[in-house]
């Protein structure tokens, strides 16, 4: 399966959980196939989408927090793994879309066929750690990850083939739109 493939699998399981996608290819594939007002998009600060997601899951415990990360962009900050596990909210859903590439600044590989990420996370002390190949593992580690019953945060590796063809459209919303309507739709409820 290619990464947009397991982007929409996830996103077909959604239902009202804020979503923090980060940055390049993955916003503009989250927005394809399922933009609503409980997604951010991190645009052009990569790496930090864990570490955002860390700060919603904290300040809202009863909201399930969704972050929807690359194996690039996780690289460039390995600490949130610590910093997540040791904070340790029940609330926090970390998958890592992992195509072993550095996909929108041009395909560059990443070191993530040689560093599994999920061991990197079940090492740091995530107490639910998966890993998922097929799109019938995405959808399954995604259920069960989701049903945890408090035992999170949990962490969802999803190994999966580079995309082809065109790229998805760029985020129609500036980065100020994408914050108030993101921060209107979270604190509205």
């Amino acid at each position: 399966m290619t990464t947009r493939e397991a982007i929409g699998i996830v996103a077909r399981e959604l239902t009202d959980e804020p979503v923090v996608c980060t940055t390049g290819y993955t916003c503009r594939q989250m927005q394809a196939v399922a933009d609503r007002a409980m997604n951010f998009y991190m645009i052009g600060s990569m790496g930090l989408a864990a570490a955002i997601g860390l700060g919603i899951a904290l300040a809202k415990p009863a909201e399930t927090v969704v972050v929807l990360d690359g194996d690039g962009s996780l690289l460039m900050g390995l600490g949130i793994l610590a910093m997540i596990a040791g904070t340790a909210p029940k609330n926090l859903l970390h998958l890592v879309f992992d195509n072993e590439r550095f996909a929108s600044t041009g395909n560059q590989p990443t070191y993530s066929d040689r560093v599994p990420l999920d061991q990197m996370a079940a090492a740091a002390g995530y107490p639910v750690v998966r890993r998922a190949t097929t799109p019938q593992e995405v959808t399954a580690g995604w259920r069960m990850l989701k049903a945890g019953g408090g035992r999170g945060p949990g962490f969802l590796l999803v190994k999966c083939e580079p995309d082809s063809g065109a790229p998805t459209e760029r985020v129609r919303l500036s980065t100020e739109e994408i914050t108030i309507r993101f921060m209107g739709a979270l604190h509205g409820r």
